[in-house]
């Protein structure tokens, strides 16, 4: 367990942890590409959701996992209308490192974060998607 001097901030550091061990496991990655996948997942779908929605789904990530969410957003032009391939090509021009099947990378990154969303929650993501892309959510 991280030792920061204050638990809920322990807490945090090790649900991140988890969700990151848990993407360099399926991929063989060192940290710093897990976490480049993680930031680049977390935004396109961000990015894909209503501001409304994109609160809701936050609320459930751990609280760093919830700032990497955050970095950088300008809710004033969400949604962007992406489908499946677009929202994929948004992920794989900012994870140049991975040479696989970007699909899997999606799927891998939302399945470690999947443990901090409620069912419903996740239904409402999915719902909120194009059907191509909600093929591609786990």
């Amino acid at each position: 367990m991280a030792e920061t001097g204050y638990a809920p901030f322990n807490r945090t550091v090790d649900k991140t942890n988890r969700v990151l061990r848990e993407i360099e496991e399926a991929h063989g990655w060192a940290r710093d590409h897990s976490y480049t996948a993680l930031r680049a997942v977390l935004h396109a779908l961000r990015d894909r959701l209503t501001v409304e929605e994109s609160a809701q789904l936050a609320a459930q990530l751990p609280l760093l996992i919830r700032g990497v969410y955050f970095d950088g957003w300008r809710p004033s032009v969400v949604p962007v209308k992406v489908g499946r391939d677009e929202f994929l090509d948004r992920v794989r021009g900012d994870t140049a490192f991975y040479e696989g099947d970007t699909e899997i990378l999606v799927k891998t990154v939302l399945q470690a974060l999947r443990r901090h969303i409620t069912d419903g929650e996740w239904e409402d993501v999915k719902a909120a998607m194009p059907k191509d892309l909600a093929s591609v959510l786990p």
